[in-house]
This record gives C-alpha cells, sequence and structure tokens, in this order.
C-alpha cells in the first residue's frame, strides 16, 4: 500500500491526537454542532459595523419579493426603472410587472438555444460546446444587457397588467419542463440533419418548435398584455397618469430611460483579462438579434467612483455579486469582517485564495443581482458601507434591505452598471470603439444572476 497516497490508521490517529490536544478545538466542535459555521464564526464587533445611517440614498417605494424564482436580474433592473416612475409621478409606491419580462426571457432564451443548437449541427454531442449548451438552456438568471434587449424589444408593464402566476412565483415546474421540451427539440434538429435534412427545413422545423414554446410559456404564465389601461394616483390621491398603453409606449413614457446610455463595468482581476479592456462572451444572450453582452473591466475603485456618482444624481445602481460569500443572511449584513471562519478552525479556509484565484478555481462568480440605493462616505468621500435593496422581500433582512461594506465590495463585487456619462472620457472611448476580447461561453464572467 502506499502510504502517503492513502488514509493510513496512523493518519488517522495523529488528527484525532491533535484535534484533541487544544482545548480550543472542543470549544469550536462544540458551538458549529450545537448553531452553525456562520452562527459560530459571527462577530458582534463587524456585525456592529454595520449600523444603518447614509450620506447618500434614494428611496423606493415597498419591497419586491421574487419568491422561490431566480429573477433577481430582473427584479434588480425594474427595480431601477420603477424608482424613475415613482419619483416622476410622486407616488407612495409603484411596482413593475416580473412575469412580463419573464414571459419573453424565456421565449427569447428558446430561440437562443435552439439558434446555437443549429448553429453546433457538426459539433460532437459529448463535446464540451454542445454538452454546455445543454446543460442549462433556459434558467431563470441573467445580466443588465439582457434585460436591455428585452427592453428595447418588448417594453414594460405595471404588475396589475400581467400579475403572478403560480409558474412565476416558482418556476421549478416551468423550467423543468420546457427544458425538457428544448432537449427534444435539438435531438430532434441534430437527428434530421444527420439524416440530410436542409437548412431552410431544419429553420422551418424550428419555427414550429418556437409556437409550441409561446403554447407552453402562455399555458403556465398567461400571454402578455398587447395593450393595457393606467391610472395611477400620486401621494395626495390625485391623478397623476392616465390611458391606455402598448408596453413600448408604457416605457417611454412613465420610465422615460434611455437603456442604450448604460454599460456593464465588471471587475475580474484575472491574468487573462486586463483591466482597461472591453470583453464578451460567446454565445450568452437572449434577444438573438440584439446580439451579446459586453463589458468594460475596471478596478473595484473605479466602479465605486461611478457607482457614489450615479447615487449623487439621486438614481440606484444595478450590481451583481457573489452574495452567499461572508453573508450573514438573516441579518442582511454582507461583510468580510461580520465572520471569522478561518479563527473558528484555526487555519485559512475562507483566506486561502485571493479574488482572481477564486475566480480561476471555480470557488467565485456572480450569483446575485441587486440595487445600491445609498452609500456612507468618511471623511475623505470615500465609501465605507453601501445600502442595498434586495428581492426577498419586507421581512428579509431589515425591512427588505442589507448593507455590504467597502471591503466586501471589493472582494465579491463582479459588475455594476451605470450610465456611461459617469466614464471618464477614456474608458467611454474604449468600451465604445475597443474590439472586445471573446471569453468562452463557461468563463465566468458568463455567469447569470
Amino acid at each position: 500500500m502506499d502510504k502517503m497516497s492513502s488514509i493510513t490508521p496512523e493518519d488517522l490517529a495523529d488528527s484525532r491526537e491533535r484535534f484533541g490536544a487544544e482545548r480550543v478545538n472542543a470549544v469550536a466542535k462544540n458551538a458549529v454542532t450545537s448553531s452553525g459555521i456562520r452562527a459560530a464564526a459571527r462577530r458582534p464587533e463587524g456585525v456592529a459595523a454595520n449600523a444603518l445611517g447614509f450620506d447618500l440614498e434614494v428611496t423606493q417605494g415597498d419591497r419586491c419579493n421574487q419568491e422561490r424564482s431566480g429573477r433577481c436580474w430582473m427584479f434588480a433592473s425594474l427595480n431601477t426603472m420603477r424608482y424613475r416612475v415613482i419619483k416622476k409621478y410622486n407616488l407612495m409606491t409603484f411596482e413593475l410587472s416580473q412575469a412580463y419580462p419573464l414571459f419573453w426571457d424565456k421565449l427569447e432564451k428558446s430561440n437562443w438555444f435552439l439558434q446555437n443548437i443549429l448553429d453546433t449541427l457538426d459539433e460532437p454531442l459529448d463535446g464540451r460546446l454542445v454538452s454546455f449548451l445543454l446543460a442549462d438552456p433556459i434558467g431563470d438568471g441573467g445580466q443588465w444587457d439582457m434585460f436591455r434587449s428585452l427592453v428595447k424589444k418588448y417594453g414594460v408593464v405595471p404588475k396589475e397588467a400581467m400579475p403572478e402566476t403560480a409558474c412565476s412565483r416558482n418556476t421549478r415546474e416551468l423550467d423543468r419542463y420546457l427544458t425538457r421540451y428544448l432537449r427534444g427539440a435539438a435531438k430532434r434538429l441534430r437527428q434530421s440533419h444527420e439524416a440530410g435534412v436542409g437548412t431552410d427545413d431544419l429553420l422551418a422545423m424550428k419555427k414550429q418548435m418556437m409556437d409550441e414554446v409561446y403554447h407552453l410559456l402562455a399555458v403556465c404564465l398567461g400571454e402578455p398584455p398587447a395593450s393595457f389601461s393606467v391610472r395611477l394616483r400620486d401621494k395626495d390621491q390625485k391623478l397623476a397618469l392616465s390611458g391606455t398603453f402598448t408596453p413600448q409606449e408604457f416605457f417611454k413614457t412613465a420610465v422615460d430611460m434611455d437603456v442604450d446610455a448604460y454599460v456593464s463595468l465588471i471587475s475580474a482581476p484575472t491574468a487573462d483579462k486586463p483591466f482597461g479592456h472591453t470583453y464578451t462572451v460567446s454565445r450568452l444572450g437572449n434577444v438573438w438579434e440584439d446580439h451579446g453582452v459586453r463589458y468594460l473591466n475596471l478596478p473595484p475603485a473605479e466602479l465605486k467612483r461611478v457607482a457614489i456618482a450615479q447615487l449623487k444624481d439621486d438614481l440606484p445602481v444595478w450590481f451583481g455579486c457573489d452574495v452567499a460569500q461572508s453573508y450573514l443572511q438573516d441579518e442582511g449584513i454582507m461583510d468580510t469582517a461580520a465572520l471569522d471562519v478561518d479563527a473558528l478552525f484555526g487555519f485559512p479556509v475562507e483566506g486561502c485564495m485571493d479574488k482572481a484565484e477564486r475566480l480561476d478555481y471555480g470557488e467565485s462568480l456572480m450569483t446575485h443581482a441587486m440595487v445600491l440605493e445609498g452609500v456612507r462616505l468618511d471623511e475623505k468621500g470615500e465609501p465605507t458601507l453601501w445600502k442595498v435593496e434586495n428581492s426577498w422581500g419586507k421581512d428579509h433582512g431589515r425591512d427588505g434591505f442589507d448593507t455590504l461594506s467597502d471591503a466586501w465590495f471589493d472582494e465579491y463585487v463582479y459588475q455594476v452598471v451605470v450610465d456611461k456619462k459617469y466614464l471618464t472620457e477614456e474608458e467611454r472611448h474604449t468600451y465604445e470603439t475597443e474590439e472586445p476580447t471573446v471569453l468562452a461561453p463557461w468563463d465566468p464572467m458568463g455567469s447569470l444572476a
């Protein structure tokens, strides 16, 4: 037996002896087995640093709840837009329909998937690319650029015009059956190609498949309205907006936001993505004719700079992060100083990799999108604490919002979306003119919030 390659009885005896020799190990064991790792690693001093009070703050309406769905990117996007409606018409609160973009996103993602299947008919079925495409064809997640594509094509509607359904509140069944259908459709397209069916006939097959996808979505979510009536009353109960609108007309009238002016900035310090350059991700998107995503990679300090500039103009900021890291979820606190997991175990666990290494080794990526709606600044004007609007309902965190420390921002915020007017002239020129480096479909910057 190779004693250096296997776990031997002697190894186990040594580990048992070393663990029992330190009293602190017994204390840690008792604490963790009773309450869990994060509760035992919780630092009250770190928690205390997250006391409320912000120098810049926008005030939203009632907190929204994505319930059992992965629509955080939609909620975050709509929350930046509903703020404009609340502000423009002096409303107490207002909510845009989240079921409406869900319908169109599933439809567009289905078309995107089938187009990619047609584009990879000669790729091996068990190769990495086709396996990747088949893994999660129409998941709930997305990115800002994908939401921008939806809004430009389909507009938005008030929540009352397309309310939630059982399948939008909990998308598990919808995703399961639509994914099964699409994988079956991919099989039929590939088998037809192998049998010699031509391109035009394959495209005709895909058109029929998309009609069936529409049917499935309409059964689960209802049909999106082509037009609807609106009556909004302000805080004084005066009629602020009324009429009949198409979704595109309502977006233009009520939201009045130039979505093309908003750009995605990422912060990925890996060797393959030098700062100051643009990137895109192969085969990532939803609306086929609107292409995919485009990023400018910058250090965290620059993401903070533009986020603060936009908050100063009384506008919230969409951002994407790895929400599960160093997170006290019940308290709504994201702070690297609020937990000390490494002290609990006695050796580096959280501290065993830096940000770039976490990305390279699959330990971290963007998992959730939310909205920055406030920031606390020190005497030099530098950020110390951020206020976050989440989409997990008013009972989460502190009345539905979280805080994140500036150190947490450095480590786990990967993307912000701001008006490009806040970029420097050089940054704006690079974003608009540089040919982006194409990243592999499985690159961590292609993850969906």
